[in-house]
């Protein structure tokens, strides 16, 4: 009998610890991603100079970067083309990884992530999300990391707010995983169990941990988690792991009500209503104590939006991702029963 797997791609490696930052020479060198540390580095204009600054790589170029945009990313590419670097590090939060990340994939060059801060699954994926042009937030696929790091030093001195947002978007994969099982069922969609276990099963660990943003243990589970989402949508060759009708709600309220919350806090009450429509009371009632805990929305007013607010963003929702199939397109309900629903939800949580 023949043996058949498949090749995951994957990074050489992920280090999650205190000292990663200080860390990195050695990983640089463990890895031989880049022995000699010839990198070039690059960090946001928020902490960026800091950041360097604590470098320990004196074969290194450093460059604090304008970072989010597609035009940043292309003058990123543009600046490095002529350098002479075994690798591109990215140093910081979501905007600067996602930069480096689609420069390095335009530049054929490997890239290393080094996480400051917790606010998203995009330390892992193979996924930017820039501005494009028109300021308008677009996914572009990328290369994956050939390497991780995530500093938990550095990810407790940032705002809070981004560790509720990465909760919020890790949590969102519980959702997600449904979503795709129904679509699965109902249209045929190819479904990669693997993937689904991998993004549901972080999301698990952090549903169940019982301690809160401040504790090392927890962070530890937070970007375990995050990673794991990362990868689950590399394996799967696309966001499906970790992203459903949640998802589709949370950018219908950025399109409609621009700053209402973060995009983890508006996945997270995305996938609340999901859930609750779904008629899947156990995990209802999980999501809604793990969102208590950490203080994430379960009603709109607490995302700054009013119940007709929400529920219009929540009919606009499928129109963010056309020929996803999700709950939302499932139940396929006009605004009145989208309000119906809503009312119901509020109610229950008093």
């Amino acid at each position: 009998m023949p043996l058949l797997a498949r090749t995951v791609l994957a990074p050489l490696a992920v280090e999650i610890r205190s000292d990663a930052i200080d860390h990195l020479p050695t990983l640089l060198r463990e890895t031989n991603i880049a022995p000699t540390g010839r990198v070039a580095v690059v960090a946001g204009t928020g902490i960026g100079h800091d950041l360097v600054a604590d470098l320990n790589l004196p074969q290194a170029t450093t460059h604090v970067i304008e970072a989010g945009d597609l035009s940043h990313a292309r003058d990123l590419a543009r600046l490095l083309k002529t350098s002479d670097i075994d690798a591109l590090v990215a140093l910081g939060g979501g905007r600067v990884i996602d930069t480096a990340k689609y420069a390095a994939t335009e530049l054929g060059t490997p890239l290393v992530a080094v996480a400051t801060s917790l606010a998203h699954d995009g330390i892992a994926s193979p996924v930017a999300s820039l501005r494009n042009e028109n300021g308008v937030s677009t996914s572009y696929g990328v290369h994956t990391p050939l390497a991780i790091a995530v500093d938990l030093d550095r990810v407790l001195r940032a705002p809070a707010v981004q560790r509720f947002s990465g909760i919020g978007d890790v949590l969102t994969n519980l959702s997600a995983v449904a979503d795709w099982q129904l679509s699965h069922r109902h249209t045929a969609e190819r479904y990669d169990g693997l993937a689904a276990a991998l993004a549901y099963s972080g999301a698990e660990a952090v549903l169940r941990h019982p301690k809160g943003i401040d504790d090392p243990d927890f962070l530890y589970t937070l970007a375990s988690a995050l990673v794991q989402g990362g990868l689950a949508m590399g394996m799967a060759g696309s966001s499906r792991p970790c992203s459903g009708g949640c998802h589709e709600i949370a950018h219908a309220i950025e399109h409609l009500y621009p700053g209402s919350g973060s995009h983890g806090q508006q996945g997270a009450l995305g996938a609340l209503y999901c859930t609750w429509i779904r008629d899947d009371r156990q995990l209802w009632d999980d999501l809604v104590v793990a969102y208590r805990r950490h203080g994430l929305p379960t009603t709109p007013t607490e995302l700054g939006l009013t119940p007709d607010r929400l529920t219009k963003a929540i009919a606009y929702a499928p129109a963010t991702r056309p020929g996803r199939y999700t709950i939302l397109e499932h139940r396929d309900m006009d605004t009145h029963e989208i309000r119906h629903h809503l009312d119901g939800m509020i109610d229950e949580l008093g």
